[in-house]
């Protein structure tokens, strides 16, 4: 079973990450924190890589719900939206999928919650790629 959602999008790789974050924040999450992995694994590793980004996103609202129906819940937060740059040169978003996510608590009072994201992400995606 996919445990993302996905979509490739047309724009330079940057342009995308700044429209995922401004996508992001009108489904009302922030970015809590940005990890850019072909940096990193310049820096660490001394390895070429691809552009990959990694943006921990939070809904507080949505977290505090959650995490007050399942208080190890946190464990799984943030949720992780990737940018990265596909093998023929494309550009893909992806989002963890939270209904797969929250799945692992086996706590159905967590199903309206995950639908509640999984949808805000369908949207993100939506505006990412240009309504497509």
């Amino acid at each position: 079973m996919p445990y993302t959602l996905q979509r490739r999008v047309d724009g330079s790789f940057d342009a995308v990450v700044e429209a995922t974050i401004a996508a992001l924040k009108d489904e009302g999450f922030g970015v809590l924190c940005d990890i850019d992995v072909r940096k990193t694994l310049k820096e660490k590793l001394n390895e070429d890589f691809r552009n990959y980004r990694i943006l921990g996103a939070c809904n507080p609202t949505l977290a505090h719900e959650a995490m007050t129906e399942e208080l190890e819940l946190g464990a799984l937060l943030p949720c992780n939206v990737i940018v990265y740059e596909t093998d023929d040169g494309d550009v893909a978003v992806s989002a963890v999928d939270p209904e797969q996510l929250v799945g692992v608590a086996d706590n159905p009072a967590l199903d309206s919650i995950a639908n509640e994201v999984h949808d805000r992400f369908e949207r993100v995606l939506a505006a990412v790629a240009g309504g497509n």
